[in-house]
C-alpha cells in the first residue's frame, strides 16, 4: 500500500465514522477548530495527516484511533 492508497482509506474510515456520529462536515469542523475544506481534504485522501492529528481527530469523533485506521482489502 503506498501513501496515497492509505490516505484514501483513512479519509473513508473517517467519513464512514462521521456520518455514523450523525455529524457533517461543518459540525466537525466546528468541533475541531478547522475549516470545512480541511475535513473535505482528509475524506478524499488528500490531507497528509501526523499521527497527533490523526489522534485528535479520533478524539473528535469519539472512536478509538484503530478504528481510523483499520485498512481492510
Amino acid at each position: 500500500m503506498n501513501r496515497k492508497e492509505l490516505l484514501k482509506k483513512l479519509g473513508i474510515n473517517v467519513k464512514i465514522v462521521r456520518i455514523k456520529k450523525e455529524l457533517t462536515q461543518e459540525k466537525l469542523a466546528e468541533k475541531m477548530g478547522v475549516s470545512q475544506n480541511y475535513i473535505a481534504s482528509i475524506e478524499c485522501g488528500k490531507a497528509n495527516m501526523s499521527i497527533a492529528k490523526i489522534l485528535e481527530l479520533a478524539d473528535y469523533l469519539e472512536v478509538d484511533i484503530s478504528m481510523l485506521l483499520l485498512f481492510k482489502e
